[in-house]
Order: structure tokens, then sequence, then C-alpha cells
């Protein structure tokens, strides 16, 4: 398979290739291990538990891990509010933490992806606080700045265009010392920067280098299409027929995705490249997957969220995956069924089987592994999902979310971001202390002890599926073609790579049934199935049973 603009896959080295062939792992540092017994994750207890993800006897096997914003943050926005862009939150750890997680991260060889925030800072930015003084000084057009549209009858300024902050009202705030407003996509505390702004760019390149410096191996970019807007910042069309939010209610035409942002994107990528065996990553903010493909460049991936948004059925399944294949063509996708912004994926297809049960609950969470490990694209898994964690309920007077609290009507991503279940003590080998969100309910049922102990274990389908992965080049860059195998309520699709050919088939159901398997140069055996560990070989029919995945090759 060839990468447009590289070199042909088999022909990459190690270094280079790592993004096309490996599994990268989310981590929330907030969530995942907390070393210090202050109830909050932190670099040091992600390092102790380092050879539960790659290195250790019996690990996960994943090749990355991308952290989500430990710096320097008031955490109104889950640390997406960025006072410091090059230092470490004291919560989490120092600077020296951070360099000794590098450390032990590639003794393991697991690269490590910082999440990179430069749409946007927190309103306690030293830039920021100068910038709001006054409309001179070195910092005085870091930031989006523009004057009133006209003035009220009560001789209130108004906002110069009607664009919209993605959690509600008017994008523009008032700031009274520059007598201007100031632009916010997000919460009022999170002004956007001024791109266009030429002392900006060298400040935010400087950053880049020095974590590339430190070792680090790629980074993940927040909102990145929404760096630019318009130079003249005209008003968006009103769309008659909204959405759930009041964002849903423009064309955002002026707002994000601008033609110079290619550019931009060439300058950034220039820097990252410099530095081999470097990869990036880009969240397309609210575009189709049309544009996600179109800033696609080698070692720079962009994610789409077709298959974030797709229900548990069949039909749902096979239509995004044609629309991704259509879309990405040759490119190369990105494979996503939770993240930190969304409801975790077994609470959602659970929710359309209209199911509670720990059994289903189990066979959904291994299906969907078997898709996210066996698709085309490079996957990135969710810390908790390897162990089928759900969503849980947070109590308002514990919620953390305020981004979420303060729009209303929009779910609360506490929900998605409960601490790690690592054993079924009381406070679940999270901390000693009183966890910032509360323990999922069923953590003493439900966690990485159990599971490592369990054949039958969500935990140990993931590792069997991770080693297959690793095994096969079918599975791991091969092409991909869906085929129709006579039931409505089964996906299959095969994978091929030279002469060797994957068949991936999952039933979504609770009624199972016989297939036929597409004609083969010889005999299909079942490598994996998410229900056993039998391995037959079968004929021209395979009986699949309800909400069951099964890997064959020839």
């Amino acid at each position: 398979m060839a990468i447009p603009g590289s070199a042909s896959a088999a022909d990459l080295d190690a270094a280079s290739r790592w993004w096309l062939d490996g599994v990268v792992y989310q981590v929330y540092p907030r969530s995942f291990a907390d070393s210090n017994g202050d109830g909050v994750g932190d670099l040091p207890g992600l390092i102790d538990h380092l050879d539960y993800l790659a290195g250790g006897a019996d690990s996960l096997g994943v090749d990355a891990i991308w952290l989500s914003p430990i710096y320097p943050s008031p955490m109104l926005d889950g640390g997406y509010d960025v006072m410091d862009h090059t230092a470490v939150d004291p919560v989490f750890g120092t600077l020296a933490d951070l360099d000794r997680l590098i450390e032990e991260c590639h003794r393991r060889r697991i690269r490590v992806i910082l999440d990179l925030v430069m749409n946007h800072t927190s309103n306690l930015h030293p830039w920021f606080v100068q910038s709001r003084q006054s409309r001179t000084g070195p910092f005085a057009d870091f930031f989006l700045w523009r004057d009133p549209s006209g003035w009220d009858r009560d001789g209130r300024p108004e906002p110069p265009n009607n664009w919209l902050s993605w959690f509600g009202g008017s994008a523009w705030e008032w700031e009274p010392r520059r007598r201007q407003f100031y632009l916010h996509t997000f919460l009022s505390e999170q002004p956007d920067v001024n791109w266009r702004c030429t002392a900006l760019r060298p400040e935010m390149w400087s950053m880049v280098r020095g974590w590339l410096d430190r070792g680090v191996d790629g980074f993940r970019l927040d909102v990145f299409n929404a760096f630019l807007k318009a130079a003249e910042m005209p008003s968006n069309p009103e769309i008659a027929a909204g959405g759930s939010i009041p964002w849903d209610s423009q064309e955002h035409r002026h707002d994000k995705d601008q033609p110079e942002l290619h550019d931009l994107l060439a300058e950034f990528r220039r820097i990252v490249d410099s530095q081999p065996g470097t990869a990036t990553v880009g969240e397309l903010f609210t575009s189709g997957i049309e544009a996600a493909a179109a800033y696609w460049a080698p070692r720079h991936l962009v994610f789409d969220w077709v298959l974030l948004e797709t229900e548990w059925t069949a039909a749902s399944f096979r239509a995004a995956i044609a629309a991704r294949e259509a879309a990405w063509s040759s490119r190369w996708p990105t494979i996503v069924l939770s993240n930190h912004d969304h409801s975790r994926h077994v609470s959602r297809y659970m929710h359309t089987l209209g199911r509670r049960d720990r059994a289903t609950a189990d066979a959904v969470a291994k299906a969907a592994a078997t898709i996210a490990l066996t698709l085309r694209g490079t996957p990135f898994l969710y810390y908790g999902e390897e162990i089928g964690a759900w969503d849980i309920v947070v109590p308002r007077s514990r919620a953390q979310d305020r981004a979420a609290v303060a729009m209303a009507g929009w779910w609360n991503r506490d929900g998605c971001r409960a601490p790690m279940a690592w054993s079924g003590d009381e406070k679940a080998g999270f901390t000693s202390g009183r966890p910032w969100l509360p323990i999922p309910p069923d953590a003493a049922s439900r966690n990485v002890e159990q599971q490592r102990a369990s054949e039958s274990s969500v935990l140990a389908h993931y590792r069997r599926l991770l080693a297959l992965r690793r095994g096969s080049a079918a599975l791991r860059t091969g092409e991909l073609a869906i085929v129709d195998v006579g039931d409505p309520d089964v996906l299959a699709y095969l994978r091929r790579a030279g002469d060797e050919v994957a068949l991936v088939v999952v039933r979504f159901g609770l009624r199972g049934g016989e297939i036929e398997l597409p004609p083969a140069a010889g005999p299909w055996r079942v490598v994996l199935s998410s229900h056993d560990l039998a391995t037959p070989t079968v004929g021209s029919r395979v009986a699949v049973r309800p909400i069951e995945a099964i890997v064959l090759q020839l």
C-alpha cells in the first residue's frame, strides 16, 4: 500500500512508520493513577503503570501514549485553558517527572504524544494578562481584538459580528481597559490567539521545538482547523434549521477552516518533520470527514468522528466504514470509538441495544475492540476501554466539567473521565485519598487486577487482538473491502496485504445464525473469537453467535 507523498509503507524504517503500524493509548492524566494521595492522577503514577501498557510480560502492548494536557491551568475546561505551554502543572508533577516519563517510555519502546492547545490560552496566561491592559505593547496583538460594531440605546457596546461561542452566547467578550472585544470560541476565560500576528508564531514555534528537544515524539493538535479566522471577520450566515445547540444555528464559514491554514500547518509540519520519527494528529473541530482527509499529510494524521458517532448496528457501521474509505482513499485515517469529550462507546452501544447487563456489555466491548483494531487506520484507544469501562453518573455537587455546567443541556464530560479501576478495593487502586471524581460503581468487579487473571476478560481479548495485529501486515496496513455475507445483522470486511488475507466478521444483534463466507483459495480458519479461545477451521459457512466478532485467515 502506498502512502501519498511518502515512501511505501514497506519501505519506511521502524522509526518512521510507528504512526502507521502503531496503536495509541490516550491517557487522561487526572484519572489514570495517583501517586501522592491527593486524589488526582499524576505523572509519577503513570510511570508506575507503564509496564501495564507495554514492556511487561502481560502488558497491553500499545505503541504510544497521548497525554491530555498537563500544563499549568485553572482547569475551567479540563486543562485546555493553558496558562503556560512550556511547563507542567504541579498537580501532575514537574518537568523532571516528565523527562523521567519520556525516558521510561522510550526504554519500553513507547512513544510519547503531548496535547498542544494552540487555538487559545487561559485568560490567566501572561500574554493575555498584558494584552488586555493596553492596545500597545509587545503582546497587544497576540489575541483577536476588535472595536464594537456600535452601541445600543443604553450605551452598551455591541459585538463586532454574530459569531458564537461553542459553549453558547456571543463569541465576543468586552474588555473595558482596552475598550474592545476579544474573541473566545470556547469559554470567555479562553481567549483565541491571533495567528496572523507575526510576533506570535516565533513564540509558538519555540515552544514546539522545546518539547521536541525534550524527546517528545509527536503532538495532538487541539481544534487545529480553528487556528485562523477570516481576516475581515464578517458575520457567519444563519441557518434556518439549526441543531441541538446554538452553535449549530450558523454556517461557520468565517471562524474556522480558512484557506491560509494549509500554509500555517505546513510551517508547523516542517518543524516537526525536522525531528526524525515524529508524528502528529489533529483534532478536527465541527467539520466533516472530507475536510479531515483534505488536511492529512504523511505522518500528520487527522481525526474524523464518523465512527465515534456511529450507532451499534451493522448497517450504521457498514455505512460509516464505506464513507471513511471513500473519503480517505489512499490516505491514512484514524480509528476512534471513545475519547475525553464523548460518552464511552460501551455506554452508547448498550443504549442502542436497550440493555444494562454485564454479559452483554462485555460482549459489546470485545466486538467493538475487534472492529477498532482491525479497520484500516491508526487506532486510538481511550484509557479504561480495554476493561470495558462505562460512563459514570456524577452528581452536580461533584461536577468538575465547568464548561459543560455552563452550557445548558450539554452532556457533562465528567461521565467519561472516571478514575481508572486498577483493583477492587474501595478506591479502585487509583488513590489513597479522596478521588477527584467518583470511583466507577462497578470497580469492585470490573478492574485491571481481576481481568488480568481471566483469559475470558475484556482485557485479555484486547491483549490477544493487539498481538494478532502486530503479527499481521494485512491487519496493520492492508487494503480494506467490505463484503456481503447475506445477513443484514453482520458486518464483514477483508483486509489484504500481498498474499496475506484476513476476514473480520461481526454480529451486532442478540440472535445468532450462520453466514456464507466469501470464496477463497483454501479453507478459512478462525484465529480469534470474542466469545471463546477456540480456533477451528471452517468450511464455506460459519455460525456467528449474538454480538460475536471473529477474525479468520486463510
